[in-house]
């Protein structure tokens, strides 16, 4: 009777190591795919709230309609995002890390052509790393349904950044590297 209550009470967690392996694994943030999740996470809810303060700083008009941009494409992908992590199981932030408040903060302390330049500027520099980042995913990715989402946010994201590259040009802010080659006429 022991050893059968033993081995029942054996199958017993392994079964329930079964079921929560993967919610546990969905948490952890050693894993890239988990990592791409919440730093995309992170980085929509920060478009978002910049797009948001940009659509009432903005002193040029181009400024305001792409802040307006922000917020609604990258809305819909927060909740493309929210709901391929509830399938996994994952926990995603509802809040901005430190680095980025410190952003949210000088860019909503500045004013007018000043909040133009600087908020063109980082949208600019912003939109490089996230298309290398969501590249990456793209690519490498582990996770089906975090790839697929990559590869359809891509073309959004390039979008993005060649608008962000043309709005930057017009408010005199920092607009690239020119390292990415010939430009066409955008």
């Amino acid at each position: 009777m022991t050893k059968k209550t033993s081995t029942m009470a054996a199958v017993a967690v392994a079964g329930l190591l079964a079921i929560l392996a993967p919610a546990f694994a969905a948490n952890d943030t050693t894993q890239p795919d988990h990592k791409f999740a919440m730093e995309a996470a992170q980085g929509g809810m920060m478009e978002v709230d910049l797009g948001q303060l940009a659509t009432q700083k903005g002193a040029s008009q181009a400024v305001k309609d792409f802040g307006q941009r922000m917020v609604t494409d990258h809305s819909k992908a927060n909740q493309e995002l929210k709901q391929i992590a509830s399938q996994k199981g994952m926990t995603l932030p509802t809040a901005l890390p430190a680095d980025k408040k410190q952003m949210r903060e000088k860019l909503a302390s500045s004013t007018g052509a000043e909040f133009d330049r600087m908020y063109m500027s980082h949208m600019v520099k912003d939109h490089e790393k996230d298309v290398k980042e969501f590249e990456k995913q793209a690519q490498k990715g582990n996770d089906p349904a975090l790839r697929s989402f990559a590869e359809k946010t891509l073309p959004t994201l390039r979008q993005h950044l060649e608008l962000a590259k043309t709005v930057a040009a017009q408010v005199g802010a920092d607009h690239g590297h020119g390292q990415h080659g010939a430009k066409s006429g955008s």
